[in-house]
Protein backbone atom coordinates (compact mmCIF):
# COMPACT_ATOMS: atom_id res chain seq x y z
CA UNK A 1 0.00 0.00 0.00
CA UNK A 2 1.54 3.56 -1.21
CA UNK A 3 2.22 5.89 1.62
CA UNK A 4 0.71 9.45 1.56
CA UNK A 5 3.69 10.71 2.05
CA UNK A 6 5.05 8.64 -0.86
CA UNK A 7 1.24 10.07 -2.61
CA UNK A 8 2.55 13.40 -1.33
CA UNK A 9 5.70 13.45 -3.34
CA UNK A 10 4.50 11.87 -6.83
CA UNK A 11 1.42 14.31 -6.70
CA UNK A 12 4.11 17.11 -6.11
CA UNK A 13 5.89 15.83 -9.09
CA UNK A 14 2.81 15.95 -11.28
CA UNK A 15 1.73 19.15 -10.33
CA UNK A 16 4.78 20.67 -11.09
CA UNK A 17 4.50 18.69 -14.46
CA UNK A 18 1.24 19.85 -15.12
CA UNK A 19 2.55 23.35 -14.70
CA UNK A 20 5.70 23.54 -16.74
CA UNK A 21 4.38 21.40 -19.75
CA UNK A 22 3.46 23.49 -22.51
CA UNK A 23 2.04 21.00 -24.33
CA UNK A 24 -0.75 20.44 -21.99
CA UNK A 25 -3.60 23.44 -23.77
CA UNK A 26 -6.54 24.48 -22.18
CA UNK A 27 -5.56 23.06 -18.44
CA UNK A 28 -4.57 24.71 -15.02
CA UNK A 29 -3.75 23.73 -12.33
CA UNK A 30 -2.69 24.72 -8.98
CA UNK A 31 -3.29 24.14 -5.02
CA UNK A 32 -6.74 25.30 -3.33
CA UNK A 33 -4.28 25.46 0.06
CA UNK A 34 -0.56 26.21 -0.35
CA UNK A 35 -0.14 23.12 2.39
CA UNK A 36 -2.15 20.46 0.91
CA UNK A 37 -1.14 18.73 -2.30
CA UNK A 38 -3.91 16.57 -2.46
CA UNK A 39 -6.43 19.37 -3.38
CA UNK A 40 -6.01 21.03 -6.41
CA UNK A 41 -7.83 23.72 -7.89
CA UNK A 42 -7.92 22.98 -11.82
CA UNK A 43 -9.40 25.11 -14.88
CA UNK A 44 -10.10 23.61 -17.96
CA UNK A 45 -10.46 26.27 -20.66
CA UNK A 46 -12.32 24.62 -23.29
CA UNK A 47 -11.05 24.72 -26.98
CA UNK A 48 -13.68 26.81 -29.12
CA UNK A 49 -13.98 23.54 -31.84
CA UNK A 50 -15.70 21.33 -28.97
CA UNK A 51 -19.69 21.20 -30.13
CA UNK A 52 -21.71 22.99 -27.09
CA UNK A 53 -18.93 23.62 -24.46
CA UNK A 54 -16.60 25.38 -26.74
CA UNK A 55 -15.16 28.35 -24.93
CA UNK A 56 -16.04 27.93 -21.64
CA UNK A 57 -14.16 28.37 -18.32
CA UNK A 58 -14.92 25.39 -15.78
CA UNK A 59 -13.45 25.51 -12.45
CA UNK A 60 -13.28 22.01 -10.30
CA UNK A 61 -11.58 20.87 -7.58
CA UNK A 62 -9.63 17.43 -7.88
CA UNK A 63 -9.34 15.99 -4.57
CA UNK A 64 -6.52 13.12 -4.13
CA UNK A 65 -6.52 10.53 -1.43
CA UNK A 66 -4.06 8.75 0.40
CA UNK A 67 -3.80 5.91 -1.38
CA UNK A 68 -3.20 7.81 -4.54
CA UNK A 69 -2.34 6.73 -6.93
CA UNK A 70 -4.20 3.08 -5.90
CA UNK A 71 -7.34 5.05 -5.42
CA UNK A 72 -8.48 7.27 -8.15
CA UNK A 73 -8.99 11.32 -6.85
CA UNK A 74 -12.48 12.75 -7.25
CA UNK A 75 -13.22 15.64 -9.16
CA UNK A 76 -15.85 18.43 -8.41
CA UNK A 77 -16.92 20.94 -10.65
CA UNK A 78 -17.56 24.79 -9.01
CA UNK A 79 -20.15 27.29 -9.67
CA UNK A 80 -21.02 27.98 -12.46
CA UNK A 81 -20.98 23.88 -12.64
CA UNK A 82 -21.58 22.52 -17.16
CA UNK A 83 -25.02 21.34 -17.25
CA UNK A 84 -24.12 17.75 -18.98
CA UNK A 85 -25.35 14.12 -18.27
CA UNK A 86 -22.28 12.80 -16.52
CA UNK A 87 -21.88 16.08 -14.09
CA UNK A 88 -23.95 15.46 -10.74
CA UNK A 89 -26.59 18.42 -9.89
CA UNK A 90 -23.48 19.15 -6.90
CA UNK A 91 -21.02 19.68 -9.45
CA UNK A 92 -19.31 15.59 -8.80
CA UNK A 93 -17.83 13.98 -11.99
CA UNK A 94 -19.22 10.79 -12.91
CA UNK A 95 -16.71 9.18 -15.44
CA UNK A 96 -15.64 5.71 -15.39
CA UNK A 97 -11.76 6.41 -14.84
CA UNK A 98 -12.20 7.83 -11.52
CA UNK A 99 -14.47 4.74 -10.14
CA UNK A 100 -12.50 2.41 -7.95
CA UNK A 101 -10.45 -0.27 -9.61
CA UNK A 102 -13.11 -3.32 -8.36
CA UNK A 103 -15.50 -5.17 -10.33
CA UNK A 104 -18.67 -2.84 -11.25
CA UNK A 105 -21.57 -4.92 -8.81
CA UNK A 106 -23.81 -3.23 -11.64
CA UNK A 107 -21.94 -4.93 -14.65
CA UNK A 108 -21.87 -1.54 -16.72
CA UNK A 109 -18.30 -0.95 -16.85
CA UNK A 110 -15.35 -3.27 -17.61
CA UNK A 111 -12.80 -3.31 -14.97
CA UNK A 112 -10.36 -1.93 -17.45
CA UNK A 113 -13.04 0.78 -17.59
CA UNK A 114 -12.50 1.51 -14.66
CA UNK A 115 -8.87 3.44 -12.26
CA UNK A 116 -5.86 2.02 -12.76
CA UNK A 117 -2.54 4.07 -11.52
CA UNK A 118 -1.53 4.71 -14.46
CA UNK A 119 -3.67 7.34 -15.10
CA UNK A 120 -2.21 10.69 -14.55
CA UNK A 121 -4.08 13.97 -13.86
CA UNK A 122 -3.08 14.89 -17.10
CA UNK A 123 -4.83 11.72 -18.56
CA UNK A 124 -7.86 12.51 -15.93
CA UNK A 125 -8.30 16.47 -17.16
CA UNK A 126 -8.04 15.12 -20.99
CA UNK A 127 -10.32 12.86 -20.54
CA UNK A 128 -13.10 14.67 -18.95
CA UNK A 129 -12.64 17.40 -21.73
CA UNK A 130 -13.43 14.53 -24.16
CA UNK A 131 -16.64 13.60 -22.35
CA UNK A 132 -17.91 17.20 -22.45
CA UNK A 133 -17.43 17.02 -26.06
CA UNK A 134 -18.95 13.16 -25.84
CA UNK A 135 -20.95 12.59 -23.19
CA UNK A 136 -22.01 9.08 -21.86
CA UNK A 137 -25.78 9.23 -21.50
CA UNK A 138 -26.06 5.82 -21.03
CA UNK A 139 -25.51 6.09 -16.92
CA UNK A 140 -26.50 9.57 -16.46
CA UNK A 141 -25.43 11.44 -13.34
CA UNK A 142 -28.01 14.21 -14.33
CA UNK A 143 -31.30 12.67 -15.60
CA UNK A 144 -32.67 15.55 -17.03
CA UNK A 145 -29.10 16.82 -18.82
CA UNK A 146 -29.30 12.96 -20.61
CA UNK A 147 -32.87 13.38 -21.84
CA UNK A 148 -32.62 16.70 -23.31
CA UNK A 149 -28.79 15.20 -24.70
CA UNK A 150 -30.71 12.43 -26.09
CA UNK A 151 -33.22 14.46 -27.68
CA UNK A 152 -31.34 16.78 -29.34
CA UNK A 153 -28.84 13.93 -30.64
CA UNK A 154 -32.57 12.94 -32.59
CA UNK A 155 -33.61 16.17 -33.73
CA UNK A 156 -36.61 17.04 -31.61
CA UNK A 157 -35.38 20.25 -30.54
CA UNK A 158 -32.35 22.68 -29.01
CA UNK A 159 -32.73 22.52 -25.34
CA UNK A 160 -29.67 20.97 -24.23
CA UNK A 161 -27.96 23.52 -26.54
CA UNK A 162 -29.21 26.28 -24.48
CA UNK A 163 -28.82 25.58 -21.07
CA UNK A 164 -24.96 24.46 -21.85
CA UNK A 165 -24.44 27.90 -23.80
CA UNK A 166 -26.05 29.89 -20.67
CA UNK A 167 -23.35 27.56 -18.78
CA UNK A 168 -20.18 28.44 -20.75
CA UNK A 169 -21.83 32.45 -20.62
CA UNK A 170 -21.63 32.45 -16.91
CA UNK A 171 -18.39 30.26 -16.82
CA UNK A 172 -16.76 33.74 -18.67
CA UNK A 173 -18.38 36.00 -16.37
CA UNK A 174 -21.68 36.76 -18.34
CA UNK A 175 -25.20 36.13 -17.44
Amino acid sequence: MASSSGAANLLRRQLKQMQTDKDIPGISCGLVDDNNIFQWMVMLMISDDVKYYGGGNFRAIMTFPPEYPLLPPTLTFQDPKPFHPNVYPNGDLCISILHPPEEDKYGYEAASERWSPVQTPETILLSVISLLASPNDESPADIEAARLWREEQAGVHKDFRKRVRQCVRESLGEE
